[in-house]
């Protein structure tokens, strides 16, 4: 088997599984409560949000457990818009973005907020002149993604928090790390960045887990409420064994990025060596800033039966985003792209465990399928 999907899920490390087989099974006590399994959870509780803390780059009391990339960004979104509405109503986002971010600022332009949704360039990236262009004097927050999830394209976060927080002080800024997190280095401080949102099963974690960080003084309404868990930002009894293997994967993953990133450099230098060599026709979209994500088009040939091709070898890639269900990409439509090239594309994605001979097999898999599909 040869997976190549993990900008869509990723496998769980065996020693995330294991720390979180520990936490259903040895220390499962709630971390609310006063007795002595209570008090050991919640010990655990506290270096888990540590270890977080330290890769994403904030203070440990500024991170906060969710169950999920979305929930950290709907918690964001919703709340930073509706703290700030009697400042404002504009909000900016691009057209890149995770659905979670594009269907709650749709939802709060029913709500009687402004949204701009800025377009990329063909390459899949927003100039900061054109983000500068965007903001006015009532805009309250903004919200993009650091890499995208489809064209890998590295969004300028750092400029545009220097512009909007230069031009708009009290708007709050919103970054989406979902894709970045344990790639490259978070620097929220850097960048002015108010809100991000991290998720654990994109590392190597289980799904059903993610974090929120939120700068000191941010003070946003919880979405959620109940038993006041996580300092009263996200009620529930917290989940211990996904945050456990979380807290596992994400140590495993930071301590080896460099070399991580190094290897799959090396793995997506050798598949678009070897797409030009026997794909001359083949053209990639967008200009990848990170060597995780390639998309390619093979004209001719429909993504949808091209992937069922590759399935029968074995080798698993995608059309587009995972959220997408198989619907067109809009990402690829952002950029500009016709129908017949959307149509044909495919997105590769690479791992710290993705090898040299998953690339081979995703060839001779994409040789077959082409041999019986181009026209």
């Amino acid at each position: 088997m040869h997976y190549l999907d993990h900008s869509a899920t990723t496998a769980v490390l065996p020693e995330a599984a294991q720390a979180a087989v520990e936490a259903m099974c040895t220390c499962f006590g709630n971390p609310s409560s006063q007795h002595k399994m209570g008090i050991e959870a919640a010990a655990r509780l506290k270096e888990a949000r540590a270890t977080l803390a330290e890769a994403v780059g904030c203070a440990p009391g500024e991170l906060f457990f969710t169950s999920c990339g979305t929930e950290s960004t709907n918690t964001a979104l919703f709340g930073a818009a509706f703290k700030n509405r009697h400042i404002g109503k504009h909000i900016i986002t691009t057209e890149l973005e995770h659905a979670a971010t594009l269907q709650a600022c749709r939802r709060l332009e029913s709500e009687g907020f402004r949204v701009t949704y800025l377009k990329p360039d063909p390459t899949g990236h927003i100039a900061p002149s054109e983000f500068e262009a965007a903001l006015t004097d009532d805009t309250i927050l903004v919200s993009t993604m650091l890499v995208n999830n489809e064209v890998g394209s590295v969004l300028d976060v750092e400029a545009f928090g220097k512009l909007l927080k230069r031009r708009c002080p009290q708007a709050f800024f919103h970054v989406d790390a979902v894709q970045g997190f344990c790639r490259i280095p978070l620097k929220p401080y850097k960048w002015n960045c108010d809100l991000m949102s991290i998720s654990g099963h994109k590392i190597g974690a289980p799904k059903g887990i993610g974090a929120l960080y939120m700068k000191k003084g941010c003070n946003l309404r919880p979405y959620l409420v109940g038993g006041g868990q996580e300092s009263g930002m996200r009620s529930g009894t917290e989940a211990m064994p996904n945050i456990a293997a979380f807290a596992k994967a994400c140590e495993i993953r930071q301590a080896s990025m460099e070399s991580d990133y190094e290897h799959v450099q090396e793995l997506n230098r050798a598949l678009r060596t070897e797409l030009a060599d026997r794909f001359p026709w083949a053209r990639i979209n967008g200009e990848a800033d990170i060597p995780h994500v390639l998309n390619v088009s093979f004209e001719g040939c429909k993504s949808e039966v091209m992937l069922r091709v590759l399935e029968s070898e074995e080798v698993y890639v995608s059309a587009g985003s995972a959220c997408s269900k198989g619907k067109e990409s809009h990402v690829l439509k952002a950029l500009g792209l016709d129908k017949k090239r959307i149509d044909s594309a495919l997105r590769i994605s690479f791992a710290p465990s993705s090898t040299m001979e998953d690339v081979e097999a995703l060839i001779e898999a994409l040789q077959k399928g082409a041999k019986m599909l181009k026209r």
